[in-house]
């Protein structure tokens, strides 16, 4: 399997007037396409920044990333909007939904931005929700949804356009116990069809979901473990 990310002594600081705080030391770190990566650590460890640069949302001090072949280091930020539409997906803990838009309208929005014919939109909205299983309550808003059936509908529009990275960033953390077993059985359901998935996590039990599991401590890998092999999973 070929990588999907590629880091080299990455290094990320985050500088006020009176104060550097280096959040990244020197990451070095593999992807490759179709596993599951937990990335777990206290609090302030850099695991929402390391997420951030995988997402291309953030620029590192210094250090390489390549994602699915493209080094990113020098391009602009045109350049990295323009490589994440359509390949990278976002789940957030606080599900990030728009009051004013119905379920199917939320959806339906990463389409728009990639300028995907009404009739073909339909048809693509439609069967991702059927696959989260929420189709049901496509016309509800967000404040008419559980807990549980936002973040189903957040993760219908993270995977819409059939990225080939999905990043979470504690995706159970305002879930009870059920619904956020529901939101893993999910991820790991999209994962097996194909989809990669970096997850960052304060909770054991859902990381071991993942294949491979590294954890962070003061912006450094402290530890990683390899859970189950990434073939057997898809099988």
């Amino acid at each position: 399997m070929n990588n999907i990310i590629k880091l080299e002594k990455v290094n990320q600081v985050f500088r006020t007037e009176e104060v550097e705080t280096r959040a990244l030391n020197e990451i070095g770190l593999e992807v490759k396409e179709g596993e599951f990566l937990a990335i777990m650590g206290p609090s302030g460890c850099g695991k929402s920044t390391l997420l951030n640069i995988i997402g291309l949302l953030d620029t590192p001090e210094s250090g390489k990333y390549v994602f699915d072949g493209n080094d990113t280091q020098y391009l602009k930020e045109k350049g990295k909007t323009e490589l994440r539409k359509g390949n990278i997906g976002f789940v957030f803990q606080d599900f990030n939904l728009i009051d004013e838009l119905t379920v199917f309208e939320n959806v339906e929005m990463p389409l728009i931005y990639l300028g995907i014919s009404s009739s073909e939109r339909k048809a693509k909205v439609m069967k991702t929700l059927e696959r989260m299983k929420i189709s049901h309550r496509r016309g509800h808003f967000p404040a008419q949804l559980s807990g549980g059936q936002q973040q189903r509908v957040a993760i219908a529009r993270a995977v819409v356009a059939d990225p080939k990275l999905l990043l979470a960033d504690e995706p159970t953390g305002n879930l009870d116990s059920k619904n956020g077993q529901q939101v893993m059985e999910l991820l790991t359901e999209l994962n097996k069809q194909g989809t990669t998935v970096v997850m960052v996590t304060h909770s054991q039990r859902d990381a071991d979901y993942a294949h491979r599991v590294i954890h962070l401590n003061d912006g450094e890998v402290s530890q990683e473990m390899v859970q189950r092999t990434i073939g057997s999973l898809l099988m």
